[in-house]
C-alpha cells in the first residue's frame, strides 16, 4: 500500500472527514533534505472534520500527528496540514 493511501485510510478511520485531500508533494522538494527516490516523504493534507471543531488549530495539529506517528517517525520527512471547516 502507498504511504498517500495509509495516510488516507488512517485519517479516514480516526476523524470520518467530510474532506480529505492528500497530496504527495515530494517532487517539489528533490533534492533537500529528507528526500528520497520514489518520493512518499514529503505530504500536504487538507481535511474537513467535525472531530475538529472543538479544538485549537494546535490541538487540530497534534491530533492528526498522534494518528501518524508511526508514519512521521519512519518514512514522511514532512507534513503540511491544512484543517478546514466541514461544508
Amino acid at each position: 500500500m502507498s504511504m498517500k493511501q495509509t495516510i488516507t485510510d488512517k485519517l479516514t478511520a480516526a476523524f470520518s472527514p467530510s474532506h480529505l485531500n492528500v497530496i504527495d508533494e515530494s517532487e517539489n522538494h528533490r533534492g533537500h533534505g529528507g528526500w528520497r527516490e520514489g518520493g512518499e516523504t514529503h505530504f500536504r493534507v487538507q481535511i474537513a472534520a467535525d472531530a475538529f471543531q472543538s479544538m485549537s488549530r494546535v490541538g487540530q495539529h497534534r491530533a492528526i500527528n498522534e494518528v501518524l506517528a508511526d508514519e512521521l517517525a519512519s518514512s514522511v520527512h514532512a507534513l503540511a496540514i491544512e484543517v478546514k471547516k466541514p461544508a
